[in-house]
């Protein structure tokens, strides 16, 4: 990837961006749920084994994290990113299990300049996570804004901003 940032002229509609991988460690399943979901499958093997999900199990709030780092270092550090105003859909489909590899791939759906916010445009992705297996373990849509290549002299003033799509599209 170039030295200059992608920018919002560079998410076309089916552009897709490679995630991953990304091994999971058990030591991580465990240290993420100590702190923010410390429920029995997530903090012990036998108590993974024990329930449906078939072994020490990633939260899917950490498989949602470790989603967002992969989405990080593929493209959203490398971009003119200005944050996103939510998620539209997030499904954790199979169990993320110590051991497993994840990967998977961003595929852009629709781009569109914002009318309330000269110089940037919003982008809507759908992203697709797999274990090694091949198997899906996460779905999610959202869309991310992006500053433009050639931005308005206006755009550093200051202004009200309002992080809903239908409102700032």
């Amino acid at each position: 990837m170039s030295a200059e940032k992608l920018s919002f002229e560079d998410f076309q509609p089916g552009r897709r961006f490679a995630l991953g991988p990304k091994p999971v460690a058990a030591g991580e399943i465990i240290e993420f749920a100590s702190e923010f979901d410390p429920q029995p499958m997530h903090l012990d093997e036998a108590a993974g084994r024990a329930s449906i999900l078939g072994g020490l199990a990633a939260s899917g709030w950490h498989t949602s994290s470790m989603f967002m780092r992969m989405m990080a270092d593929s493209y959203v550090l490398h971009s003119l990113c200005e944050g996103a105003p939510g998620v539209d859909l997030m499904e954790w489909r199979k169990p993320v299990l110590a051991g497993d590899t994840l990967s998977g791939h961003s595929t852009v759906l629709e781009a569109r300049p914002m009318r309330s916010r000269p110089g940037m445009g919003i982008v809507k992705f759908r992203h697709e996570v797999e274990n090694q297996r091949g198997e899906l373990v996460c779905v999610s849509e959202n869309s991310v804004m992006f500053g433009m290549r050639s931005r308005p002299a206006d755009i550093d003033k200051p202004g009200d901003i309002s992080m809903s799509p239908e409102a700032s599209a």
